[in-house]
């Protein structure tokens, strides 16, 4: 069943099974799930996965792969995920792929929306159906979505707020829906980060995966990385560890003194969801000493973000965010272009960077800053995800520079 988003406050179809088809008898199934965005529009569909209610900002993601590790990404807590390439499913899901570091952790994410109806898995590294796996992470799902139209709304309109809810009796108190969507806060103003860090210290050893052997245990790395967890993903700390780091990553709500009683020799600030500057309220005071004390720093994501605020720029909300595998982005140091992973609903603002930071990356969609260098500190971020592999190792060569700057530190005996 394939609805296109209805004007706002009408139920597309039928609450009650359809009448049979006077020549077929087809029956039109009943809808057991409903996407009740907030100023009324109602889609319906299928109901896959968990059952219940869930609320979020939707979004759309463009990848043709990974959706069990978008599925999983704390990044995206809060949000709704729809996906544009209608055949997600078809390789199943499996206990490797999940980018929590808690692998039984919920993930955050609130919800997806799918095209096509989930198939069997036709994958030798799959375990269960996507359905199942979604039951077990409690993820509720809508399959059967129009979701060009509703990417092209969201284009035109925005990311919206909504509520996504599954009953398989296909009975729904619509006002109430509509009345829970209508009143969901902003995304601007919100710190997400409590729902997706760690609540205690610890230490991370584990590999990239390799085919015929999985995953790895690294060797003592020559250099202490601490990695402030603000929904950190594990393949970057799997990449951490293949760079030769030991890395130890601690809450978000660490203080500049406890990160720097582990004597670091470098330290990661990761991605995570929400807004930067409410999770800068209390992250940037920690950042800002941290570069102070010149100890090699680089950030992904949301630590790109908070990285840029405790410099003295600003962020904003974007539209529609970049939400992909398939971004084209510029490395203004050598020239090369990129094919990265993004994820992310706010942007720095290029403008208001200081003079002391130079705008490495840029994407070539739109313009917007992916990336800066402090010039008098050993400091770099970038706004999208190297880890993710989309081109498929273009960006690895940022951990090797962060490697670099510590090499460098420690020759100079600081």
């Amino acid at each position: 069943m394939s609805q296109q988003p209805h004007a706002p406050g009408a139920l597309p179809g039928r609450q009650s099974p359809a009448p049979a088809d006077s020549v077929s008898g087809w029956e039109e199934p009943r809808p057991t799930a409903l996407l009740v965005l907030a100023d009324g529009t109602v889609i319906e569909g299928q109901g896959i996965g968990a059952v219940g209610e869930a609320s979020g900002e939707v979004c759309f993601n463009t990848s043709m792969t990974g959706y069990q590790e978008i599925l999983t990404d704390p990044s995206y807590a809060g949000q709704i995920v729809t996906f544009t390439f209608p055949h997600i499913g078809n390789v199943g899901a499996n206990e490797e792929d999940v980018e929590t570091v808690d692998v039984e952790k919920t993930s955050g994410v609130c919800g997806t929306v799918l095209g096509a109806s989930i198939t069997e898995p036709a994958n030798w590294r799959a375990t269960r159906p996507l359905d199942a796996w979604l039951k077990v992470r409690g993820i509720i799902g809508i399959t059967g979505v129009d979701t060009r139209a509703l990417t092209a709304l969201i284009r035109d309109r925005g990311m919206p707020n909504a509520v996504i809810a599954h009953d398989p009796s296909g009975r729904f108190d619509l006002e109430a829906l509509k009345a829970r969507a209508a009143g969901l806060p902003s995304m601007e103003g919100l710190d997400l980060v409590p729902m997706v860090t760690r609540d205690a210290n610890g230490q991370w050893t584990e590999t990239v995966w390799k085919l015929g052997e999985g995953y790895g245990i690294g060797e003592a790395g020559r250099f202490h990385v601490v990695a402030i967890d603000f929904g950190i993903k594990r393949n970057i700390l799997r990449l951490l560890t293949d760079a030769g780091c030991r890395v130890t990553v601690v809450p978000a709500t660490a203080t500049a003194d406890q990160i720097l009683a582990l004597e670091p020799d470098g330290i990661f600030l990761s991605n995570g969801p929400g807004d930067p500057a409410a999770t800068g309220e209390y992250a940037v005071p920690v950042i800002r000493e941290l570069l102070d004390r010149k100890v090699p720093t680089f950030g992904i994501c949301l630590g790109h973000q908070l990285m840029s605020l405790a410099i003295g720029a600003k962020t904003m909300k974007m539209h529609q965010g970049h939400h992909g595998a398939n971004h084209p982005v510029r490395d203004n140091t050598t020239g090369k272009v990129e094919i990265v992973s993004m994820n992310h609903g706010f942007a720095v603002d290029p403008a208001t960077l200081p003079r002391n930071a130079a705008q490495t990356h840029v994407s070539l969609f739109d313009g917007t800053n992916c990336g800066i260098e402090l010039t008098d500190r050993p400091a770099f971020s970038v706004q999208y995800h190297p880890e993710a592999s989309p081109g498929p190792r273009d960006s690895h060569y940022l951990f090797g520079r962060f490697v670099k700057l510590m090499e460098q530190r420690n020759a100079k005996g600081a």
